[in-house]
């Protein structure tokens, strides 16, 4: 575990902000590539259900990276907790922007219409909530409110183990059958969340394991 964390070259401090910048810009790529494709008849023949699809799709990506974050830290010693921020909005911009898409130009603003699929699909029912629970994470995602909520802001942030598992629902009933697409996304959402579970024990276990190894130092 310790050999994965050195076959990695740490960056210097110094290229941090730029990075996270990068980020942003290459995590948004996608979106506009199948924009892209969605105007010039790439995406099949109903472009805008398969561009809502893929933009989904990409939400629910970004969610598992962001829970991703602290096992990489804990396991193997990769800290990359200065990109969790930026991967958590993504996947806020990536869900807002699949749910645009289903608004603008699958629905065309027929708002009782939407309202009418929100209270009786539950796939819809259950993404619409994830959104929901998405924005106060997004409004909270700087230093500001950090400081200022304290404990408070690690129970907020919580709510995207709730989310994952919302949007896996989502997916899964959206597309309506569990194929290896839907299933890997399920089975990594589900590792990530059973790590959570453990992590307290497995961390106790590893600083027993250090102690000693510095008492005999």
């Amino acid at each position: 575990m310790a050999s994965l964390s050195a076959a990695i070259p740490a960056l210097p401090r110094k290229y941090h902000a730029a990075s996270i910048w990068t980020l942003y810009v290459i995590g948004l790529c996608p979106a506009a590539w199948y924009f892209y494709q969605a105007t010039t008849g790439g995406l099949g023949f109903n472009p805008v259900k398969e561009f809502e699809h893929l933009l989904g799709i990409w939400a629910l990506r970004l969610i598992i990276a962001t829970l991703a974050i602290t096992p990489l830290r804990d396991l193997f010693g990769i800290n990359w907790v200065r990109y969790r921020r930026a991967l958590g909005l993504l996947a806020f911009y990536y869900v807002l922007m699949h749910f645009s898409v289903y608004l603008l130009l699958d629905l065309q603003l027929n708002f009782a219409a939407v309202g009418g699929d929100i209270a009786r699909r539950p796939y819809i029912t259950i993404g619409f909530a994830a959104l929901l629970c998405l924005i106060p994470l997004a409004a909270t995602s700087n230093n500001w409110s950090i400081r200022k909520m304290g404990q408070g802001w690690i129970r907020l942030h919580k709510l995207i183990y709730l989310i994952a598992i919302g949007g896996a629902i989502h997916y899964v009933l959206a597309v309506k059958s569990v194929t290896s697409g839907p299933f890997a996304h399920i089975a990594l959402i589900g590792i990530l969340l059973a790590y959570r579970l453990i992590r307290r024990p497995l961390m106790n276990w590893k600083r027993g394991r250090r102690q000693p190894a510095q008492v005999a130092h």
